[in-house]
């Protein structure tokens, strides 16, 4: 059992919840928790770590002696969970890889175009929400928030496992590509003339959603076949990237369900 933070195993677990750049380098990320660890697809886990406490009481110590793991302290546990409440399981895992060509595969693919996305916790959501909506990948600029970002991954739920998703080092042709794919494209937008609920979704559709203080580039907004509006009632002008992006898709999900 690892009980000194000190060890080398514990500062590097450490330096990859925090480091972006360390995570590209070994191509892994973690994820905490048991359903992230029941979950998680077996030839991606490449480590795992419980606390001594969690496994006095873990109901599925056969699995983990499957996967193999390796037991750590409390207060070390305590020292590598990005949570203030840590769950006691710990997993380091193989990154996923995705090529354009993938997403637009699917006849008719429903995707989510995403331009500089910072908040962790609303990538996360959107994800999560795409799954549930049915949505095919998710394509994202390079300045979008990391991933792997252990708050994304946590706001996830384990969609990051099923999700495809991409980073495009050049958007605009990512949007363009997706375009000679027979995708139309649509922008919410304040310039929108028709509701989001008058538009058909159920050949190839795209979805622009823009950073949550900004919104989208007005380059990035020219690249849609069509703006849209999602209508505001009161005094509200706008609403959070994560829920504007559930709204369209979940619209989008109702017309392909008929």
């Amino acid at each position: 059992m690892i009980t000194a933070a000190s060890n080398s195993r514990v500062k590097r677990l450490v330096q990859l919840n925090q480091k972006a750049k360390l995570r590209r380098e070994e191509n892994v990320f973690l994820a905490e928790g048991a359903k992230m660890f029941l979950e998680a697809p077996a030839e991606k886990l490449r480590e795992v770590y419980v606390s001594e406490s969690f496994l006095a009481k873990c109901s599925f110590r056969e699995r983990l002696e499957q996967t193999g793991y390796e037991v750590v302290s409390d207060a070390v546990f305590a020292r590598i969970s990005d949570t203030c409440t840590p769950q006691g399981i710990l997993c380091v895992l193989e990154q996923f890889h995705y090529q354009p060509e993938e997403l637009f595969r699917k006849k008719a693919p429903l995707l989510l175009f995403l331009e500089n996305i910072q908040d962790p916790g609303n990538l996360g959501t959107m994800l999560r929400t795409g799954e549930g909506a049915g949505v095919d990948g998710v394509i994202m600029s390079g300045d979008t928030v990391d991933l792997y970002n252990p708050k994304v991954i946590r706001s996830t739920m384990g969609s990051v496992y099923r999700v495809p998703f991409f980073y495009a080092a050049d958007f605009k042709e990512a949007v363009c590509r997706a375009k000679a794919a027979g995708v139309s494209v649509y922008a919410a937008h304040l310039r929108g003339k028709d509701s989001y609920g008058q538009q058909d979704y159920r050949s190839g559709t795209g979805f622009l959603i823009g950073n949550e203080g900004n919104g989208l580039r007005e380059e990035t907004a020219a690249l849609a076949d069509t703006y849209i509006r999602i209508p505001m009632e009161g005094r509200v002008e706008s609403l959070n990237a994560a829920v504007a992006a559930a709204v369209l898709m979940y619209e989008a999900h109702r017309q392909r369900s008929r």
